[in-house]
């Protein structure tokens, strides 16, 4: 038999020690929020010389972004806006009206945007109308993310998460579990202190969201909290505070034992809807297939909310308080709650990482999918302590001497191990998922080099798109030296790697027009190639010019 006892502040420290692991455990594996929509290409592309002044500007991401007013513009060479009007999105498409009649030189394009899930993209890229000239300066504060703020929004989220376990394991132990001779005042001051963790990190992550899409807390204004407020982002987070607010007015009478069955149907609904506010906030909502990964990410929560809520209450006040009959009626219950919530936890699992991750390599080649096996690990050796503890069952209901006290020995261990796989799904919520790596992989890179002719005869621009073993794509832009189209009436090109004793590869030359060239290579191996570029502008002038490319695998 084990005598029932008071809550005491030994107890309080216990739980609150569980909490504080989940929230080092967490601190110590984490890493700076990321942004998860990807700039694929644009028009113009990065580095690249247009013959005429394009009339928009088109980026297309990724994944369909929302605009953050005033911090998507384009900057002409004299460093005034070149833009005209507002920018508009189509579907992952960002487009820029352009002023007419741009002038020759160098472009800055920056954007910051917002992804699907929440998080703020920002980058800046190059283009230049006729010729080069001197880049306009570039605002830092548009395309860069504060690092105070990186490590505030992970930290606020993961206290909600806490509170939402506190909250969820106390209401039903107590509406359902509860002894009746027991007070229930332990209990019911979890719940109140999950409530305050709710409200507070949901608080907490609209005030850190709004310098996280200004760029940081010296740029954030009010019109930005107002834009966050408006933002699908905001209104999760509002609907998350009423939910919270309607579900501790239907607990009251639940905590008082007064409770009756429709309240508790209309605090589940509350409990569904107010859970949804975290799915469509972040990666689930932003996925190839929204609607799947969503709910699947609502049972997750819901799941994990049940299974490590009810396991701290099963370790913090049932089983120091309640005798041996009492244990032998909630045990069982608890354990198929229990072997429930880790099925579910285990089949949306697998289903959001079937979406979330492309490709077996990415498990062990991404921070996502490492964080995905880590956590198939920890929940692998939790499932091990939950099978003896499963055999405690039979024995406790016979009122085995000692089978009480071995399962407080095996559910601190389980409790333990649920914290930190809580910790390491919190991580996941702020990693960039394997599918946007592997897309960001995918995206070809392009490196450019401008070249002037000894002779003075022209500058010739040269794009080497992917810069990678295989097939490789080669654009030549050539002016006259005062920047206007030139005209090229035999181009000559080829390309070497001496440092593996490869001869020079001859490229045959599409002419697109008399001053823009286009060849295709094959390039067999990496290393630096020197690409050698003879171009014929008249029946007698011509000139050579040379420059190096690193080819990658």
């Amino acid at each position: 038999m084990i005598a029932g006892v008071t809550m005491t502040g030994r107890r309080w420290a216990a739980l609150l020690a569980m909490l504080i692991g989940a929230l080092v455990g967490g601190f110590g594996l984490a890493t700076p929020a990321s942004a998860h929509a990807i700039l694929v290409s644009s028009t113009p592309a990065q580095g690249t010389i247009v013959l005429t002044a394009p009339t928009q500007v088109v980026l297309t991401f990724t994944e369909g972004v929302t605009l953050v007013t005033g911090q998507v513009r384009v900057v002409a060479p004299d460093n005034t806006r070149a833009d005209a009007g507002s920018p508009t999105t189509s579907g992952d498409k960002v487009i820029i009206p352009m002023k007419p009649g741009g002038k020759h030189g160098t472009y800055l394009v920056s954007f910051r945007v917002i992804s699907a899930d929440s998080h703020p993209v920002g980058g800046a890229f190059t283009y230049s109308v006729v010729s080069t000239s001197t880049p306009p300066a570039q605002d830092s504060t548009s395309i860069t993310t504060s690092p105070t703020v990186s490590a505030l929004f992970p930290i606020v989220r993961w206290v909600g998460y806490v509170g939402l376990v506190l909250m969820v394991g106390a209401t039903l132990v107590l509406a359902l579990l509860w002894p009746q001779r027991l007070s229930n005042a332990g209990p019911a001051r979890a719940i109140w202190v999950g409530a305050g963790l709710i409200a507070v990190a949901t608080v907490g992550e609209i005030a850190v969201q709004v310098p996280n899409v200004a760029g940081g807390f010296g740029a954030a204004g009010v019109a930005d909290l107002r834009e966050v407020l408006s933002s699908e982002y905001g209104a999760a987070h509002l609907i998350r505070l009423g939910v919270l607010a309607a579900s501790l007015f239907l607990l009251r009478p639940i905590i008082k034992g007064k409770g009756w069955g429709a309240d508790r149907v209309l605090l589940a609904v509350l409990g569904a809807i107010g859970i949804a506010t975290w799915s469509v906030s972040g990666h689930p909502y932003a996925s190839p297939e929204p609607t799947i990964t969503v709910v699947a990410d609502m049972i997750h929560i819901a799941s994990m909310s049940v299974w490590l809520g009810g396991l701290l209450m099963l370790a913090v006040f049932l089983l120091p308080r309640a005798n041996a009959t009492e244990l032998g009626a909630i045990v069982p219950v608890w354990s198929r709650w229990a072997a429930y919530a880790v099925g579910a936890l285990l089949v949306t699992g697998v289903v959001q990482a079937l979406i979330e991750i492309s490709s077996v390599p990415d498990l062990f080649t991404t921070s996502y999918g490492q964080l995905v096996l880590v956590k198939i690990a920890l929940l692998g050796g939790v499932l091990l302590i939950a099978s003896f503890s499963r055999r405690l069952v039979g024995p406790i209901v016979e009122k085995s001497d000692g089978a009480a006290r071995k399962l407080r020995s095996l559910v601190a261990a389980e409790s333990v191990g649920a914290v930190v796989i809580i910790a390491v799904a919190s991580i996941l919520v702020q990693t960039t998922p394997a599918r946007s790596v592997a897309n960001s992989a995918a995206i070809p890179t392009v490196q450019s080099a401008v070249l002037a002719a000894p002779s003075k005869l022209f500058t010739l621009t040269v794009d080497d798109t992917p810069a990678q073993v295989g097939a490789n794509e080669v654009h030549m832009y050539v002016t006259t030296p005062d920047g206007q189209p030139a005209s090229v009436k035999e181009w000559t090109v080829s390309a070497s790697l001496p440092s593996q004793g490869i001869e020079p590869i001859s490229i045959p030359v599409l002419a697109l027009t008399p001053d823009h060239g286009i060849g295709q290579v094959m390039l067999p191996a990496a290393g630096v190639w020197t690409f050698k570029f003879t171009l014929r502008t008249t029946d007698i002038d011509e000139d050579t010019v040379i420059t190096n490319f690193t080819v990658v695998e």
